[in-house]
Parts: C-alpha cells; structure tokens; sequence
C-alpha cells in the first residue's frame, strides 16, 4: 500500500504538471491543429471505448441488486444512462461558454466569455480534476497495469482539456484558472486517502467520468475552426486500442 500511495502521488503530480506547464508547450498552441493534440485525444477515447465502457458494464448486476424491488430495477442501462449525464453536463457548459463568447467582444477582436460564465466553466473542470484525481486510488481495477494504462490516459487528456480552455479562455485561464486546475487533482488525490467510496458510487463516478472525456476530446476535434487531424487521432485511437486489448 505504501508503494502505491507514492506512485499515485507521482501521477497526481504529473496531472497538476500538465496545466503548470501548459503555456510552454507553443508547439500545441496552433492552427491547423497539432497532430499531438489530436493523437492525444485519440488515445483518451481509446480508454473510454475500449477498457473503461467494458469494465463498468461488468458491474452493471451491482445496480440492479441495489435496486431491487423498483423502478430502476427494471432499467437495465444504468451505467451508460450516467455517461450520458456527464456527457450532457459538459455539452452544456461547452455550449454555455460558446454563447457568452459570441454574444462578448467586438468585431475583430478575440471573444471570450464572460467573467461569470469562466467561474462555471472553471469550477466544472477543477470538479472533474478533483475526480480524476480521486480515482488514481480507488479504480474499478486496482492492479498495477489498470494504474498505468489509467495514467497515460488521462495525463494526456489533462493535455488536451489544457489547450482547449486556454484557447477558450484566454489569459484569464493563464493567470487564474490553470492554477486551480493544477490544485484540483492533488486535491482529489487527497481525499482518496480518507478512504474508499462505495463500490456503486465508484462506479458511477468513472461512468461519468467516461461521458465527460467521450464529450470534451470531440468538442476539440470537431469544430471546422480547429483544422483537427483525423488520421492523427485516429491513429492515436487505434495504437491506445491495440494496447490495451493486448494487456489483457
């Protein structure tokens, strides 16, 4: 246990690295898109399709016995119904932050959203740090290799909700919200010391979690402006895909 704690404390360190570092990585800061960034997003999705879906859907009988004797008893998709609510909750606030920047700024100039609207937006994604963090001690899979697989993952996922919100939100999320961002995986790191949650509600955290990634690495990769590249994530999605169905 002690081992563990010392490599999961390096991870969270690593994840609160990415948002500290993030201004210098220049070479991901362009249009057409960096083939890294979108590789990196293809690796995120991989994890999401292909380990963390079937991983949980193994735990689906866990939320029928809690159920039993209900209406949600008779419901036989509980946990993709909660990935679809974290995949809603961040189209929301993405679409939320889209609004206020058009509706913000003059002609010509760089439009950003509104002070109010950056507070939301911000406090969304330290939450879902805070998570991120959180589960780097309490997986669905404790062993070694879930560890790492979970790691490389989402530490490029910290990469890529990086850039897209400094993109997003300018020199306000420089000098004020990648610091937060930054805080919030060691933060859920150390509420995962105080000890583990119950087997359903880890469950549905990674259920959410799993909408919440699906959603933010395609608001990246879709939008015409971001010049993504297709065969970039895509082979960053098939390469994650073939290791991880390897390790099994």
């Amino acid at each position: 246990m002690p081992a563990e704690i010392a490599v999961t404390a390096l991870i969270a360190v690593l994840f609160s690295a990415t948002h500290v570092a993030g201004p210098t990585l220049r070479f991901l800061q362009r249009t057409p898109r960096s083939i890294w960034l979108s590789a990196a997003g293809g690796v995120s999705v991989a994890y999401v399709f292909v380990h963390l879906l079937p991983e949980l859907a193994a735990h689906q009988d866990t939320f029928g016995g809690e159920f039993e004797g209900g209406l949600l008893a008779e419901m036989e998709s509980h946990i993709y119904l909660i990935a679809l609510v974290g995949l809603s909750v961040f189209y929301g606030l993405d679409r939320l932050a889209r609004t206020s920047a058009r509706k913000a700024g003059t002609a010509g100039a760089a439009r950003r959203p509104g002070t109010g609207v950056f507070w939301i937006h911000l406090t969304a994604f330290a939450g879902y740090n805070v998570l991120i963090g959180y589960l780097l001690l309490h997986r669905e899979a404790a062993d070694g290799r879930s560890l790492i697989l979970y790691a490389i993952a989402m530490g490029l996922h910290f990469v890529v909700n990086d850039q897209g919100l400094r993109q997003q939100h300018g020199s306000t999320y420089d000098h004020r919200g990648r610091w937060i961002l930054a805080a919030a995986p060691l933060i859920g790191w150390g509420i995962g010391l105080i000890g583990p949650a119950p087997t359903l509600l880890v469950s549905s955290l990674f259920a959410f979690l799993a909408g919440g990634v699906v959603l933010n690495v395609l608001k990246e990769e879709l939008p015409e402006d971001r010049e993504s590249r297709f065969f970039a994530f895509a082979a960053g999605a098939a390469i994650y895909a073939a290791l991880l169905l390897a390790s099994r």
